[in-house]
């Protein structure tokens, strides 16, 4: 019987480490908060630069709006269908940084902010098409924020945002969160670069996340969710499924134990 009882023991202190721990679940977490208000200040965004691959949003407003037409793709009142058509009526920056334009033609964005785009099509467009009389106003953004999540993640696949800015936070929330037994405090974010890809590892758990120079994330970065041990031992994700597995493997044990030992 005493090796029953050290059987039992080392469940019970498998039990307890099989739980997932509440630190493990809890976004920006502050241990010297204590229920303070905390400021935190962010690192500064940098504008973004265009790499290969991104599709630019551009429109062309004049006094005359027949003057721009053929500069603009007419519009559409379905939100599902102008995600979409981003795809075909957007520029996209080919292999070679450049896009392709209306009379402008090839025109190179590569490594260029939004506002430098922005200035560089409006002095083109004055000097080859317009006058200064037409009043051209452009405005230059990116055709949505796509991005692909994986792992242990509700709803993993590759997601779009409309939004000029946004936060790994909000790509996770934008994918039904987290699974109860993904890894918050290892979570990969794989970016490419014009020099290459590289691979980093980003804290959800931590309010640091937000100092971070990976807290906003950008256009095609891949973000991996690791599954934590737990999943792996197949114990349980809290503590109730933990003790009905546990449970039943002691009675299973315990059982055959007495039929072994009344033969």
């Amino acid at each position: 019987m005493s090796k029953i009882y050290i059987f039992i023991g080392i469940l019970s202190i498998f039990l307890m480490t099989s739980c997932i721990s509440n630190k493990d679940l809890v976004y920006i977490q502050d241990a010297n908060s204590k229920n303070q208000a905390t400021t935190i200040q962010e690192v500064a965004l940098k504008p973004y630069r265009l790499k290969v691959g991104d599709v630019v949003s551009i429109r062309i407003k004049a006094l005359d709006p027949k003057l721009v037409e053929m500069f603009n793709p007419s519009p559409s009142n379905d939100l599902a269908t102008d995600a979409q058509s981003f795809y075909f009526d957007g520029f996209t920056v080919d292999d070679h940084g450049s896009i392709r334009i209306p009379v402008l033609g090839e025109v190179p964005v590569l490594g260029l902010t939004f506002e430098e785009i922005r200035q560089k099509i409006e002095k083109q467009l004055l000097e080859n098409y317009f006058n200064k009389e037409a009043d051209i106003f452009v405005t230059v953004k990116l055709a949505g924020l796509p991005y692909t999540i994986n792992g242990e993640i509700n709803s993993p696949g590759t997601k779009t945002l409309f939004q000029d800015k946004v936060t790994i936070l909000e790509a996770v929330a934008n994918s039904g969160d987290i699974t109860l037994v993904g890894n918050r405090k290892e979570v990969v974010l794989i970016r490419q670069y014009p020099h290459g890809t590289e691979i980093h590892s980003v804290d959800l758990t931590s309010v640091d996340v937000m100092k971070s120079p990976y807290y906003h994330i950008q256009p095609n970065d891949y973000i991996y969710i690791k599954p934590l041990k737990q999943k792996t031992w197949g114990v349980g994700t809290n503590g109730l499924q933990s003790f009905t597995t546990i449970f039943s493997a002691l009675s299973l044990v315990l059982t055959t134990y007495l039929i072994i030992k009344n033969n």
